[in-house]
């Protein structure tokens, strides 16, 4: 039996009970409080974001080193292993969550999302590699704190505040750098390194990236016609 799915089942169970606690935590405002499981569900988020984006062990040095970066398929910084099995376990435990308290036709992006997610890490977790290149996806993480604040502050009713306000612009210049960028180098590396990667791995990751891209950019339109062009 892996470590790893045990990392992955233990984040699971924790990122579930932190769910279940947070409305005690975080009690919902008065404009929350219709739709609580949300309200908890966007907190247990950002709780995943602020760990794995802030304690990712310095990915970018795979991005900067051009012989580290050659070799994303084996090498990875200790630690790096357990912080994808963790959000594994999030992104699974997020999946569960929207699957019983969301219809689908409102949720399925997001699960179509997860599952692309789930799949590429999952690799990774059970066989030890690509790791590397998890590592690097998780940079996404560092905007998505942005994001969720966001959405925190639209069931807040804070939307016209300074703090929504300056949220927004550092929410759309971090998907920049973080998101849009991120995955540009990522499918460049894919590119590049075609002869270093399994032919099933390496579908597997050109179709998450073909995915994945798309979905990006049609998300950063609409924060940025929800937020500045209206």
């Amino acid at each position: 039996f892996s470590p790893g799915l045990l990392v992955v089942a233990g984040s699971f169970a924790a990122f579930r009970l932190l769910n279940r606690g947070l409305e005690r935590l975080v009690p919902p405002p008065p404009s929350a409080r219709r739709n609580r499981w949300k309200w908890r569900n966007i907190w247990t988020s950002l709780a995943h974001s602020a760990l794995s984006g802030t304690h990712n062990p310095s990915p970018c040095r795979f991005c900067l080193h051009p012989e580290l970066s050659k070799d994303l398929v084996g090498t990875h910084p200790p630690g790096a292993h357990s912080l994808v099995a963790v959000s594994v376990g999030y992104f699974l435990e997020d999946f569960v969550d929207m699957l019983c308290n969301q219809k689908l036709h409102q949720s399925w992006e997001l699960l179509f999302h997860h599952s692309v997610v789930i799949v590429c890490f999952g690799i990774a977790v059970l066989l030890h590699q690509y790791v590397g290149f998890a590592l690097v996806a998780l940079l996404v993480e560092i905007n998505s704190i942005f994001l969720h604040l966001r959405q925190i502050l639209l069931m807040a009713n804070l939307v016209h505040t300074t703090c929504y306000r300056l949220n927004s612009i550092i929410n759309l210049g971090t998907y920049v750098v973080f998101r849009i960028a991120t995955l540009a180098w990522m499918s460049r590396w894919l590119l590049l390194n075609r002869q270093n990667v399994p032919p099933a791995t390496y579908a597997v990751g050109t179709v998450g990236m073909a995915i994945m891209t798309p979905m990006n950019i049609i998300l950063f339109y609409r924060l940025l016609r929800s937020d500045f062009l209206k």
